[in-house]
């Protein structure tokens, strides 16, 4: 497995958080007057709107092309799915990247990715569908995952249509984007369908079981941390607090958290899934299992690169423009993707 470690970007500094993590969280900090800056997840305190006007940041479009934004709604199994479109302006067949959001599995939403498609698309020269799945607790397990597949066999069937290759497709997301992006890729692997030929995958959440393996044992010890404590050790903590909060929300019962299409990492067999990009945060709860994961998906004969950011926490690429390294993230994943299909 190839594996990238990025350093802060003009900084020697090691075991600490990057300047721009560090004054956002600061600020946040400031702005919320509290102890810390982690929401407490304790049921009845707050509602799902109120949560999830909380997440995403109002980050920047950093293209420097035109790109052009088509607003479709397609059909799927569970009725209409809303998507956007991003596309280059000039002709010709181009490789596709199906994008699912993060959000825990009940938040998030187009408006928040739209800046990071925009440069997918720009830096890979590619169609990017952006999907706006269901979300839980309204609609849980499976319906959001069944939206972001329809959403995969729609892109194949209507390839022509929008302007992409089907033998080019890429699925790729944040967070639970991550998950339902690579549980895309198993569902294509066990229907035999064929259509997925490469899995993006940015710290995703592939073990909601929070179960163990020879290969994986999460401990606050294996970070390294030498400043900023106060801020790394609560955001760790609080992502690993809330998780089963998340996963509750998504699943309610209707399958087992230790089900592959729930936590891949805990799956008999990752053997026949695409070539996979695992990226990850330093300062990320998830870090340790998406590791394992791409660890696991390399012992199965699955070419894998594992790319770690240094000095960032959870869900960067939400502020793209103001973290470097939420551009360099897509520049990686174009990268791939050209490399892939060329």
């Amino acid at each position: 497995m190839e594996t990238v470690v990025k350093q802060i970007p003009d900084s020697s500094a090691a075991g600490e958080l990057d300047p721009r993590v560090y004054e956002v969280l600061s600020r946040t900090k400031r702005d919320s007057g509290e102890g810390d800056n982690q929401l407490k997840l304790e049921p009845g305190s707050f509602s799902i709107e109120q949560l999830r006007e909380l997440m995403g940041w109002d980050n920047t479009d950093v293209t420097s092309t035109a790109i052009q934004t088509f607003y479709r709604e397609i059909t799927g199994t569970n009725g209409s799915i809303p998507v956007r479109i991003y596309s280059p302006e000039t002709d010709g067949e181009r490789p596709c990247i199906v994008f699912f959001h993060g959000g825990g599995f009940i938040g998030g939403g187009l408006k928040t990715v739209e800046n990071p498609c925009k440069a997918l698309a720009e830096k890979a020269d590619a169609v990017v569908v952006s999907v706006d799945y269901r979300l839980a607790p309204e609609h849980a397990y499976p319906a959001g995952l069944t939206d972001c597949f329809d959403a995969v066999e729609w892109v194949f069937g209507h390839a022509a249509e929008i302007g992409v290759n089907p033998q080019q497709i890429t699925v790729c997301g944040d967070s639970a984007g991550g998950n339902l992006a690579t549980v895309c890729a198993m569902m294509d692997r066990d229907r035999g369908s064929g259509m997925i030929k490469f899995q993006a995958l940015i710290y995703p959440t592939v073990n909601m079981a929070g179960v163990q393996t020879e290969d994986f044992e999460w401990s606050i010890e294996q970070y390294t941390i030498h400043n900023h404590r106060e801020f790394i050790i609560p955001a760790i903590e609080g992502l690993k607090q809330g998780g089963s909060f998340f996963h509750d929300m998504y699943l309610q019962k209707q399958t087992d958290p230790d089900h592959p299409y729930v936590s891949p990492l805990l799956a008999d067999d990752l053997s026949g899934l695409p070539e996979a990009l695992v990226i990850v945060a330093e300062y990320d709860f998830l870090r340790l299992e998406d590791e394992a994961y791409a660890r696991r998906l390399s012992r199965s004969g699955v070419p894998t690169k594992l790319i770690r950011y240094n000095g960032m926490d959870h869900a960067f690429i939400d502020k793209i423009g103001l973290y470097p390294q939420a551009e360099d993230c897509m520049e990686e994943i174009a990268e791939a993707v050209k490399k892939r299909f060329n």
